[in-house]
């Protein structure tokens, strides 16, 4: 009986030590987390995203006015045919043409959203069908912005933002049509 009893005790002993250095292990872990050096990385990351979207909108800019052949250019300014589009480019397009309509603490990058620009990626995601990843979510999207519907926005925004792989400037409204209009005579379109 001594013996069992000594077993027993023993076996409580060694498992209250393996739960206790489990959950102090885990508990160092958790704090050498919250002070890993990888969290400037995120942040150099944002600022690099930063700084990438202020070239292309400086370059953007200049699009129309250096252009040799202005007239090949599609609607958004780049020498790119519709039919040639890819996940990435209507992606880039639909998020930037969404900067108008929605709330975000942060927004890169702004086309000002027209029926012009509408249609061709409408035409553009046709023709392109069998190469895009994500032809329902943009045929969604288009629609409904092609009938003048953009109470959803902020969904679409996010949607996109999503497949992008976004990690700042989620969606969290709509804009009201005064701050609509005030952003985009703030915004610097492409």
């Amino acid at each position: 009986m001594k013996t069992v009893l000594k077993w027993l005790i023993g076996t409580v002993v060694v498992l209250g030590l393996g739960v206790g250095l489990f959950f102090g292990v885990g508990y160092v872990l958790d704090e050498q987390m919250a002070d890993d050096p990888k969290e400037p990385e995120a942040e150099d990351k944002q600022s690099d995203e930063k700084e990438e979207e202020k070239k292309v909108t400086e370059l953007s800019e200049e699009k129309f006015e250096n252009a040799e052949n202005a007239e090949n250019l599609n609607p958004f300014g780049d020498d790119l045919e519709a039919k040639a589009l890819d996940d990435t480019q209507v992606q880039d397009y639909i998020h930037e043409m969404s900067h108008q309509k929605v709330e975000a603490d942060e927004k890169w990058g702004f086309y000002l959203i027209t029926d012009e620009r509408i249609k061709w990626l409408q035409q553009g995601i046709e023709a392109s069908k069998d190469n895009l990843s994500h032809y329902d979510v943009y045929q969604s999207i288009l629609n409904r912005w092609a009938a003048g519907d953009f109470t959803q926005a902020d969904d679409d925004h996010n949607a996109i933002w999503d497949l992008k792989g976004g990690t700042i400037g989620y969606a969290t409204g709509v804009l009201s049509d005064e701050e609509e209009q005030a952003y985009i005579e703030s915004a610097d379109e492409y």
